[in-house]
């Protein structure tokens, strides 16, 4: 999946939590916040306009990043709900990085088809 259409996916599912997910889409959707995330920064910065724009950017990405999050756990045999131990400091994090980058299960789980199959 290329940067373009794994964004374009991502706002299509806005809401859908159901699923599965490839790591290639996660991670070009994280590529995407991080670089948006940049520009809106470098912008306030310039405009002297306050969080403003960061806010209304970040409001605007929770919904479909916990979705896609959701369906990236999906992927690897995991409920959505493992998102939760991210309130663990450091370890939760550590252990949510990992589950991200593990490839996908080949075969169907109880979240789906393989997204590469489909």
């Amino acid at each position: 999946m290329d940067f373009v259409t794994a964004v374009k996916t991502c706002f299509e599912k806005y809401f859908t939590f159901s699923g599965r997910a490839r790591r290639s889409e996660y991670w070009w959707f994280i590529l995407f916040t991080l670089v948006i995330g940049f520009i809106v920064g470098f912008i306030e910065g310039l405009a002297k306009t306050g969080s403003i724009l960061t806010i209304a950017l970040n409001l605007a990405l929770i919904i479909p990043s916990l979705a896609l999050a959701s369906r990236r756990l999906h992927d690897i045999g995991k409920s959505g709900w493992w998102q939760l131990i991210a309130i663990i400091p450091i370890i939760g994090w550590i252990i949510l990085l990992y589950w991200y980058t593990r490839p996908s299960s080949e075969e169907e789980n109880q979240f789906g088809e393989n997204p590469i199959n489909a």
